[in-house]
């Protein structure tokens, strides 16, 4: 349905302009990874809120009735967060092929598969804690359409800036090791991003069940 619809091309345009105005061939590998995984987060929120909405009251109905009301909003939560997963690899992929393995100051060398796998595991960071802001910012927690999207444009900007926020931390870890040229693996920030879109996931579920 989010297909069909093309309304997931805002979401993939608005990523791919961040993108190209805050990534250069040349800039330093990890600064380069670290702008890409912040700006996954809002554009994940985004594509989350698309596929809980985007489907018609009636339609919706049917769904619930079929396979119920939780499993249907599960179902929704995950499509949104595998469509921002592919969008944060393809990004990642190409922040690797322009970047430089090299420190902010251009002194010392990145080695560039550990910064590989730090890039993906802190852009599958942000994708998840955005998936949480997405499922907590529209139905079944908010049904108004403006009260939900001012909710997940403020969810996302705190999810970014917020101290104890997983996705600040895995963001932090990349741009404070390009300052030495160290690579900082974000594997707690992972493990708390994966609690936070659970813990998201499970009570959304939940309430789907008791008011749709």
């Amino acid at each position: 349905m989010l297909a069909r619809s093309q309304r997931w091309l805002a979401p993939l345009l608005l990523y791919a302009a961040v993108l190209g105005i805050g990534v250069r061939a040349g800039q330093p590998l990890l600064d380069s990874l670290g702008y890409a995984t912040a700006a996954l987060l809002p554009v994940t929120a985004w594509l989350v809120r698309l596929c809980v909405t985007q489907e018609p009251p009636a339609a919706r109905t049917v769904t619930a009735a079929a396979v119920g009301p939780s499993r249907a909003h599960c179902a929704s939560l995950i499509a949104g967060l595998g469509c921002a997963l592919a969008l944060g690899g393809a990004g990642t992929g190409i922040v690797l092929l322009v970047g430089e393995p090299v420190s902010t100051d251009h002194t010392v060398a990145v080695p560039l598969l550990p910064a590989a796998l730090a890039g993906l595991l802190a852009a599958g960071c942000s994708a998840l804690v955005g998936a949480a802001v997405g499922a907590l910012c529209a139905r079944p927690v908010l049904h108004r359409h403006g009260w939900s999207l001012a909710a997940t444009v403020l969810g996302s900007l705190l999810a970014l800036v917020t101290g104890g926020s997983p996705a600040r931390a895995a963001v932090t870890d990349l741009v404070t090791g390009s300052l030495t040229g160290t690579v900082r693996m974000p594997l707690l920030p992972a493990a708390g991003a994966v609690v936070v879109a659970a813990g998201a996931a499970a009570l959304t579920a939940r309430l789907a069940a008791l008011r749709e």
